[in-house]
């Protein structure tokens, strides 16, 4: 299920890097592979909210 774009990075505890990714690949989908510049701000923000989310690496050993 895809959540409704807002301009607030969502804590990383609301949704999981899986979930937020999958918002990432709909939005490239949506664009035809070209962003605007609100897509662009999108994707950013979507990334950030993303990188918070993902598990970190160096704790999984």
């Amino acid at each position: 299920m895809l959540h409704s774009m807002s301009t607030t990075v969502e804590a990383a505890s609301e949704r999981s890097a899986a979930e937020v990714n999958e918002e990432i690949r709909a939005l490239w989908r949506r664009s035809g592979g070209t962003l605007t510049t609100e897509q662009r701000e999108e994707y950013q923000r979507l990334v950030m909210e993303w990188a918070m989310a993902a598990p970190d690496s160096d704790q999984a050993a």
